[in-house]
């Protein structure tokens, strides 16, 4: 049976030139979920294939989301912060996503968590910084807004230290959004990431309380209570800590 050409000029042969399953590597991504639940005698556990694929789905989300923030970091060291606000806004959206998928996670019965668990490794992350924040400060100082020395010349190997000091800098802009608007929109999309890490944190917590209860944790930690502490962590305390300001007397 024929075929009609809608068009010319068409490459249809792909066999000297690079392919979509070439481009994304393909062979080595699908080649990545290797089951360890499975000995001599006995298959890997069917529900290990769905714990792998949701975590190393995860860990490209928040390869992305780490590739976006680095850019947006570069933007605000150049003081274009309108530049940063579309790769925030992608970061939102890819929140979204680490947000919903957790719902597959939950599909999984205790038990069937259970028979693969042991097989885990120790998982560690780390930090970097300087972070978009600490850049965020030293832009406002450089716009010459009384941001304390502390803020902006701290030891950046240290978890960031919540500063009264800088909540009246903030309020500056709180109290005149329309003259200082990109910094005050910088101030609300910050709080937009520190909302999406809030619910993810949230989702993660549940999800481990729904499968394994009140276990310890990867990695030797408490579990549900160590996760319910993170919940109290946040990024940009002053950003909170300045609508207590507003309006006060």
């Amino acid at each position: 049976m024929s075929q009609d050409h809608l068009e010319t000029g068409i490459v249809t042969d792909f066999r000297d030139r690079l392919t979509y399953a070439g481009y994304l590597r393909l062979d080595r991504l699908l080649s990545a979920q290797q089951p360890l639940s499975g000995t001599a005698e006995e298959p890997p556990r069917h529900d290990e294939m769905l714990f792998i694929i949701q975590h190393q789905t995860s860990e490209l989300w928040m390869k992305l989301m780490i590739h976006e923030l680095r850019a947006a970091i570069g933007y605000v060291q150049g003081d274009q912060l309108a530049a940063s606000f579309k790769t925030l806004a992608r970061i939102k959206l890819i929140q979204k996503q680490l947000f919903e998928q957790w719902a597959v996670l939950e599909t999984l019965t205790p038990s069937e968590y259970e028979t693969f668990r042991p097989a885990f490794a120790e998982l560690e992350a780390l930090l970097r910084a300087p972070s978009l924040y600490d850049e965020f400060l030293r832009h406002l100082a450089r716009r010459g807004l009384p941001v304390p020395r502390a803020s902006v010349e701290r030891d950046f190997t240290q978890p960031y230290r919540r500063n009264p000091e800088l909540v009246p800098v903030l309020k500056t802009i709180y109290d005149d959004p329309l003259h200082w608007w990109d910094a005050y929109d910088m101030c609300e999309k910050l709080l937009d990431v520190e909302e999406g890490f809030q619910l993810w944190r949230f989702r993660h917590l549940k999800t481990v309380e729904r499968i394994i209860g009140h276990k310890s944790g990867t990695g030797g930690s408490s579990g549900v209570p160590f996760l319910k502490k993170a919940l109290e962590q946040t990024f940009f305390p002053e950003l909170i800590d300045v609508r207590t300001a507003i309006g006060a007397r």
